[in-house]
């Protein structure tokens, strides 16, 4: 658990040189990290993920970011790729990695805001630009039915218990609900896990995604 907890507390030191460093203000912070540093999301995360705010010179903005964090951070791979910027870095050897990928496009229209990241590990708040919660359920739905990935799952039922609506069609539906029932009991126990917070694990072993199943059943009666 410390070892997540040093994770987190990395990420908001990266989130606060990124700020420092005039980078935020052409990104939009989103996914799990996103979650867990701006809504409280029980669960951590490992990655950083990022997308233009407005368009930009990825060529330029990359050579800006990799010259930067090589003066402040270890820096043990970096890649400007066709769809996005790769860059892994880590506080001292032997030490955790931290991967942050930019993806190279642009956040639709409407679909950021501005949020406050903090952590109970880390003394300072940032100020940051981040998906909607609405925007963020669109991608977590896309992401589980096409991954099956146990995480988005529980990303998903967060994002409804915080009243957020489904508003799926019959087809998103029954592809999510597809994914659910495929989930065995070792998938809540060790994948979901161990990224929980130890208050939560019991629940979801004995529970799992009932909350989140029995709204896609109320979805079902309104169509």
């Amino acid at each position: 658990m410390q070892r997540l907890i040093d994770h987190e507390a990395l990420q908001m030191a990266i989130l606060q040189w990124l700020g420092s460093g005039r980078f935020l203000g052409s990104l939009t912070f989103g996914e799990e990290t996103m979650l867990r540093l701006c809504h409280e999301l029980p669960r951590y995360s490992r990655d950083m993920d990022f997308w233009f705010f407005r368009q930009q010179d990825y060529e330029h903005f990359y050579n800006r970011l990799y010259d930067a964090l090589s003066q402040d951070h270890d820096v043990t791979d970096a890649q400007n790729n066709l769809y996005s910027i790769l860059v892994e870095i880590r506080r001292k050897k032997r030490k955790a990695k931290l991967k942050i990928e930019i993806h190279k496009t642009t956040a639709p229209p409407g679909s950021t805001e501005e949020k406050i990241a903090f952590s109970p590990h880390f003394p300072t708040q940032v100020l940051v630009r981040g998906f909607t919660l609405r925007q963020i359920l669109k991608n977590k739905v896309l992401a589980l039915v096409d991954r099956g990935k146990i995480r988005d799952a529980f990303d998903l039922e967060f994002l409804v218990r915080k009243g957020v609506a489904l508003n799926l069609s019959e087809r998103q539906r029954k592809n999510v609900v597809k994914r659910l029932k495929a989930f065995k009991r070792k998938d809540f126990e060790v994948k979901l896990g161990n990224i929980l917070l130890p208050e939560m694990r019991d629940y979801y072993k004995q529970q799992g995604f009932a909350h989140l199943e029995e709204r896609l059943s109320l979805e079902q009666w309104k169509q």
